[in-house]
């Protein structure tokens, strides 16, 4: 392709082949040994490459190697290093088992696991050992393993019809996909046959049932075609992967997708297995989708189990699960192949019903004549012995409905022959009609048929003529009884779906209910706190049980939240949580890793990574959870991730922002440490060494000028000093302010006294109302406020400008203003001038003074229960006045505290 290849003309890497070779980095490589059969000698060719690579110097342990009794295969472990197995007792019988955390521990270059297919024995960390190879693998660890073909999980209903037995331990498909080098070990069918007979494979015994059983020359050659073929195919992929890795250009086979259809009966996983060999063998995308009824609540909980189990199986083998509720089935599933870019639909031949074998079609048939666009494959089942042409419904009723139908004919006989005593009634079967209705209503379909057809005998049976027989005299009465019998299953069963149709809708509603209440209680939880609780109560609630939440705290995880609130955990719930947690995939209970957890553990997901784990413990033991509670469970789960998420950006943008905020102030207080100390040191160093090398030569003014100077500019760090206190005081909280009455006319007398002495060349001006009322405070604090601004000012205008106090009583508050005639705030800058260390330039471009003066005004003011505003009064933006607003104190309370 044009796009792998570089402007100086070489092939370059596809982003897939960038990703894929930046996947397996750091990941251990796996050697699968594949056999058709047990005996062909797959252990015995990998201890023997493994002693050559032990030969060579390389790091080589043996994890666990069955050699079946098999004195040649047991001599090649001479020399390699052995771990010790794992004793588990199960059921008072002591099994040996792989260690996998001693494996973890010693950690060699290579491993030698034998039996890749082996389940493991109860209550270890993984159910089966090839789960084992998986976590030495991401943890770096190169795998040697051993494994025969029938045990793929893709080719088992193959392997059941070649040799009629099951296999029940199985290895999904996609782990061998991922395997970096398959080797097979091929043996003819005859010489395997051969071996077994001559006591190499099994005990004699066993070996005489073996090929009477599974060995026979049939089985082995179509098993040995199977292996070979599979084997085919992965060469091909891996070459295909290392001609795109080195950047070689196609033709590249086109893609193909496939869509698997899947329902609740036998077929589904035949279905399934045939969908995915397909899917290797084109190499292409599969999905798997199920559809169900959205007008009705399905009775059928086997057919649900059944399709639950098939797609289950089909995540196994490496589909993308989908579900839908459909109205048309057919319809439904053409329209999203064609949604979907789907090429071909594989679907499993369904039998028709009683009815439908007459009247209608299958759902495979109307898919083939409904695709003109698309390819169709109908999977086929095995025949069964016996097997009728058309298999009737299988009833699903309960024995109260049973019961319920017969109480309910029974109940419409007596009410009939009483009707009958009392009144001519034309028509009783009416009387029956309404039994059968009320029964399909409370109890369903099948309820409302049963009723139908002990009415239809009861009818007949009572009030037909002759009556107490079955025997009908007259021939429109034997019509009029069947057309009874089709209205009244008719009507019962309309009524029964009518009755599944609002259970339906009712269990919809509830979890619709569910969603919308755990997202509107989402939407006011303010904290962590509240969306952890939120989410244990409400997965708790929909599961009918426990629940945990447990969050990441950097690489531990730990347990905030749980309900009940008194809940705990045990060790290996603890072990199926930090497995959750680190595979980003459900672990505990009802999964295959630490299953005896009696949490079942899923991850919260975000798009940055895991936030933490969900533990559940349903009340009821079944294996899947209803489709609408594992919907609404899974909705609580991304929802709150998504919460959880955001209230700890929100905490980390805090946290961030105050780090921010702090080193600002930090270089602000360092900026006007060293501006506003060092220039009065400079002055008073200069003044004094001046005095002491010069003192007896200058003139008593001169000397007078030179002590005024370092008078002054000791006040001026004095000041400073004072300020950088009292912000730090008024930060800490640690301002002791009393609350006596104070005079504010005598406050500001006397600090116009002393600025007039601190900066005699200012003019100013002063202006206080008579009978001003007194305000709650502390005088010395008010003082310093009254000084600030004044500094304030002196600082931000000119020589020529003047400074104006007022003071006026508005309303029930006293009003003290400070302006003058400088350069002004910008607009801008009105709310920031009381922020710390916040200056605005002079009209030289320089900021003077510290920041701190009118922050701290504004502290103390506050403090004091007033307001404190800038703002510039004069046109254009000039001016500067600061207003200070204080509560005056009510005339009783002055006249009680002073007098």
């Amino acid at each position: 392709m044009a796009e792998n290849t570089s402007t100086d003309g070489k092939a370059r890497l596809t982003p897939a082949a960038f990703l894929e070779l930046a996947r397996n980095e750091n990941r251990g490589k796996l050697k699968v040994f594949l056999g058709m059969a047990p005996g062909v000698g797959k252990t015995y060719a990998m201890l023997s490459a493994a002693r050559a690579l032990k030969n060579d110097g390389t790091d080589v342990v043996v994890g666990v190697v069955e050699t079946h009794g098999r004195s040649e295969t047991a001599s090649l472990l001479d020399g390699l290093e052995v771990l010790p197995r794992r004793t588990v007792t199960y059921r008072k019988h002591t099994l040996m088992e792989f260690d996998v955390d001693a494996a973890l521990e010693r950690r060699p270059r290579l491993l030698l696991v034998d039996e890749f297919a082996h389940t493991n024995a109860p209550g270890l960390l993984h159910v089966k050992r090839y789960q084992d190879v998986e976590e030495l693998l991401q943890a770096g660890i190169d795998v040697w393993t051993t494994l025969n073909i029938q045990h793929l999980e893709s080719l088992t209903d193959v392997v059941e019809r070649i040799t009629g037995i099951t296999v029940r331990e199985t290895v999904p498909d996609k782990i061998i996909e991922k395997a970096d080098e398959i080797v097979v070990i091929d043996l003819l069918p005859d010489e395997l046959i051969k071996r077994l007979k001559e006591g190499k494979v099994y005990l004699p015994e066993n070996a005489r049932r073996a090929v009477d059983q599974f060995f026979k020359a049939s089985n082995l050659t179509a098993l040995r075609e199977l292996a070979l073929r599979r084997t085919a195919d992965r060469v091909d992929e891996q070459m295909l992967a290392q001609l795109r890795q080195q950047g070689v250009e196609g033709p590249w086979p086109t893609a193909e997708r496939l869509l698997v259809c899947i329902g609740g009966d036998d077929i589904s996983e035949t279905v399934v297995r045939a969908a995915a060999r397909m899917a290797a063998a084109l190499k292409s995308e599969w999905i798997a989708i199920h559809l169900a009824k959205g007008d009705r609540k399905s009775a059928d909980r086997v057919r649900e189990r059944a399709a639950e189990k098939a797609i289950r199986l089909a995540e196994r083998l490496g589909a993308t699960t989908v579900r839908i509720k459909a109205k048309d089935m057919a319809e439904d599933i053409l329209n999203y192949a064609r949604r979907n870019n789907i090429t071909q639909i594989v679907i499993g031949k369904s039998k028709p019903g009683f009815l439908r074998s007459w009247f209608g079609k299958s759902l495979s048939q109307d898919v083939v004549e409904r695709a003109r666009d698309l390819a169709v494959t109908v999977i086929a089942q095995e025949p069964r012995k016996s097997a009728a042409p058309f298999e009737l419904p299988r009833p699903h009723i309960a024995i109260g409905g049973a019961l319920a139908a017969s109480f309910g004919v029974g109940s419409a006989t007596l009410i009939g022959m009483g009707l009958e005593h009392l009144t001519r009634f034309p028509n009783l079967s009416m009387v029956y009609l309404f039994a059968v209705l009320l029964c399909a209503l409370q109890f369903g379909v099948w309820t409302g048929v049963i009723a139908a057809a002990l009415s239809f005998l009861s009818y007949n049976f009572f009030f037909i003529e002759p009556r107490y027989t079955f025997t009908v005299a007259e021939p429109y009465e034997l019509l009029s009884l069947f057309i009874f019998l089709v209205v009244a299953v008719v009507t019962g069963g309309l009524t029964g779906r009518l009755q599944e149709q609002s259970a339906a809708i009712a269990e919809r509603a509830e979890v619709t209910q569910a969603l919308y209440d755990f997202s509107r209680k989402l939407s006011g939880a303010v904290g962590l706190d509240d969306v952890l609780w939120l989410l244990a109560a409400q997965s708790a609630a929909v599961v009918g049980g426990r629940s945990v939440v447990l969050l990441r705290d950097g690489a531990n995880l730990t347990l905030h939240t749980a309900w009940p609130p008194e809940e705990d955990i045990s060790t290996s719930d603890w072990a199926a949580a930090r497995w959750a947690n680190h595979r980003k995939e459900p672990a505990g209970r009802l999964t295959s890793t630490l299953p005896s957890a009696q949490f079942q553990f899923r991850p919260l997901l975000s798009p940055h990574g895991v936030l933490g784990v969900v533990g559940i413990d349903p009340e009821t033991d079944q294996e899947l959870l209803p489709s609408p509670t594992e919907s609404a469970l899974q909705s609580f789960i991304e929802q709150a991730a998504l919460a959880i998420e955001r209230t700890q950006l929100v905490e980390h943008a805090a946290k961030a922002e105050t780090a921010a905020e702090a080193e600002r102030l930090r270089a602000a207080l360092l900026t006007s440490v060293s501006h506003d100390l060092k220039t009065p040191l400079a002055s008073i160093v200069g003044s004094v060494t001046s005095l002491r090398q010069l003192g007896s030569k200058m003139t008593e003014e001169d000397r007078a000028d030179l002590l005024a100077t370092i008078e002054e500019e000791a006040n001026r760090m004095t000041r400073f000093v004072g300020n950088l206190l009292d912000m730090t005081k008024i930060d800490a909280g640690a301002v002791d302010i009393r609350r006596d009455w104070v005079d504010v006319a005598d406050a500001i007398r006397g600090t116009f006294e002393r600025a007039k002495k601190s900066f005699p060349k200012r003019k100013a001006e002063m202006a206080i109302a008579k009978s001003l009322p007194l305000v709650r405070g502390d005088a010395g604090l008010l003082g310093q406020v009254f000084f600030n601004l004044l500094d304030n000012a002196d600082k931000y205008s000119g020589p020529q400008s003047t400074t104006r106090i007022l003071a006026r009583a508005v309303g029930r508050n006293v009003e003290i203003s400070v302006s003058d005639d400088g350069i002004g705030i910008p607009p801008e800058a009105l709310d920031k001038v009381f922020d710390k260390f916040y200056r605005v330039a002079g009209s030289d471009g320089r900021a003077p003074g510290t920041g701190l003066g009118l922050s701290i005004a504004a502290g103390l003011v506050k403090a004091m229960g007033g307001t404190i505003k800038a703002e510039s009064p004069i046109a254009g933006g000039r001016g500067t006045r600061i207003t200070i607003t204080l509560p005056a104190g009510k005339p009783d309370d002055v006249d009680r505290t002073v007098g």
